[in-house]
């Protein structure tokens, strides 16, 4: 399958570490001023993306700090000159008229470099607290779709008159537009065939949790085929979390530690999935084989030495993958590891293998 250059991004750390919560190497910190000099640090190593996800009550233990992503991604959009910023958003918090202005803003804040990623909500507590109620899976994901179509055609400039079962907008149009291309991206998260579905129909990129190379390809296969209406291809992305070292020794001790460090948090995982919807798909694969990191974590295997790291990523992208969604623990010492010893290895073999195909196409 032929796909863009590889990209790197890495998630914000908008409720505190990605592995293990009593780390005494990663101390709890969801700031502002944390997650702003995390992701001014990625740009300047050259990582090309940052997720912010979205919670109004911190999933894990509600009396933890959670850090807002929409007004976030806004400064960030101001500080940042390079980085993709896509901030997450579930669709009951927001009318869609509201979340497209919001989004044309932001869009034009960062000059071109915002997207949204439309996840339909698994935390119920969230939902159900807010008195906003939490419908079942497919109906949240009927919901999405009209959502999304709402917000799509808003921010791409369109005079809307729309009636559904959700919405009555009427005569309604956003100003200024995109200054930059038609509208931002749109990253789609889940993968239960209602989030497939609605992928193919309104999304530019699916987000796919980390999991095996071959399921992985499996998926893809699913959904690339599907009818997109005209629309340009689907891109896929990947959640994963990475423990690169100089030996695959070293790798699996430093995965060992964590591990034992994740089982301390056995009381926080059981609050968390009793709160989770038993329909979401990521919550059924996570459970499969032991790992650490959120979103599939270390089940996409990209743990071991630094050469084997950049060969299971160069693999992900002969299946399809194009931007590689990262997490880190300890996160700023472990970013920096893979920007000094894994992109530079990623980067070289990409080049190699292009000098290669233009030798070959000359010969």
């Amino acid at each position: 399958m032929a796909t863009a250059p590889i990209r790197f991004g890495i998630w914000a750390l908008v409720h505190g570490p990605r592995a293990a919560h009593q780390d005494p190497e990663e101390p709890y910190d969801a700031s502002w001023e944390r997650n702003r000099d995390l992701i001014l640090a990625a740009e300047e190593l050259g990582y090309d993306s940052t997720l912010i996800a979205q919670h109004t009550i911190n999933p894990h233990q509600e009396d933890l700090d959670q850090l807002e992503a929409w007004s976030a991604a806004a400064a960030l959009a101001a500080l940042t000159k390079r980085i993709e910023i896509i901030a997450a958003i579930k669709p009951y918090l927001y009318h869609p008229v509201v979340l497209a202005k919001l989004a044309l803003g932001i869009e034009n804040i960062s000059r071109g470099r915002f997207a949204i990623n439309l996840v339909n909500a698994w935390n119920r507590p969230e939902l159900d607290k807010a008195g906003i109620g939490f419908p079942e899976h497919d109906a949240r994901y009927a919901y999405g779709r009209e959502w999304i179509s709402v917000v799509s055609r808003l921010m791409e400039g369109e005079r809307l008159t729309y009636t559904g079962e959700h919405f009555n907008v009427r005569d309604y149009a956003l100003r200024p537009t995109s200054l930059y291309r038609k509208r931002p991206l749109i990253y789609v998260g889940g993968e239960s065939e209602p989030a497939r579905s609605l992928v193919a129909s309104h999304g530019d990129v699916w987000f796919i949790n980390g999991q095996p190379l071959e399921d992985v390809a499996g998926l893809i296969a699913n959904v690339a085929t599907r009818s997109r209406e005209g629309a340009a291809p689907l891109r896929f992305g990947l959640s994963a979390f990475v423990i690169a070292r100089e030996t695959r020794e070293q790798a699996e001790a430093a995965h060992e530690r964590l591990l034992n460090l994740a089982a301390k948090d056995a009381p926080m995982k059981a609050v968390e999935k009793q709160n989770t919807d038993p329909k979401v798909v990521m919550m059924q694969t996570m459970q499969k084989t032991p790992r650490v990191g959120s979103n599939g974590g270390t089940a996409a295997g990209l743990v071991g030495s630094y050469d084997e790291v950049a060969e299971r990523i160069e693999a992900f992208h002969a299946a399809g993958i194009e931007l590689f969604m990262l997490q880190f623990q300890p996160f700023e010492a472990e970013m920096r590891r893979f920007a000094r010893e894994v992109m530079p290895r990623v980067r070289g073999r990409q080049s190699a293998g292009s000098a290669d195909g233009r030798t070959r196409s000359l010969g």
